[in-house]
């Protein structure tokens, strides 16, 4: 039954996640945190973090580690082969579609009408992830700031969009600095 449940849940996750990785991160919370239990809020940010520093699309990676966690390698096999059905039959068909029709201002427009759309789920999964680094899960007062977090998401903003730097670099160094404050308590 659990196979079943990870096959649906993320070939579900496949079908809906238009816009690429973060778009679907608020799907996967959906599915992962609030219909089915298998993670709590703080293991769905870990899993983000694991799905984003590992090679490969987020979602997929968010199936595997999920799958992995839930049923173990077969339950990873399963989860993931849900992930990507969806997207092996309507890549295909978009491509058909694209190739043979793609001078017309209708298919343009369509395409046009999709890019809000994607930047609110992606904005949306931010925000989420923020308001977890921020406060834990709890209620926005200033006893419950993680100011550590906060710093530190600001100065990897800073860094990625003013500086251009590297983001795995970015990323190395958040975690050394969070690892050296960590220390230093």
């Amino acid at each position: 039954m659990i196979y079943l449940q990870l096959f649906w849940s993320f070939l579900q996750i496949g079908l809906f996640s238009i816009g690429g990785g973060y778009a679907a991160m608020p799907l996967i919370q959906a599915q992962v945190v609030q219909n089915h239990p298998w993670l709590n809020m703080s293991e769905f940010t870990d899993l983000v973090t694991i799905a984003e520093m590992t090679p490969g699309p987020i979602a997929i990676n968010s199936a595997t580690f999920v799958g992995i966690r839930i049923a173990g390698i077969p339950g990873a096999l399963i989860a993931t082969f849900g992930c990507i059905l969806p997207s092996l039959f309507i890549v295909s068909l978009l491509a058909f579609i694209y190739y043979r029709y793609k001078k017309l201002s209708v298919l343009q427009s369509v395409l046009a009408s999709l890019r809000p759309a994607v930047v609110a789920l992606i904005a949306s999964a931010g925000l989420s992830i923020l308001l977890q680094v921020a406060l834990g899960g709890q209620t926005l007062a200033a006893e419950n700031l993680n100011f550590i977090g906060l710093a530190l998401f600001a100065a990897a903003f800073l860094l990625l969009r003013r500086f251009k730097w590297n983001p795995i670099l970015v990323m190395c160094l958040c975690g050394m600095g969070n690892l050296l404050v960590g220390l230093l308590r």
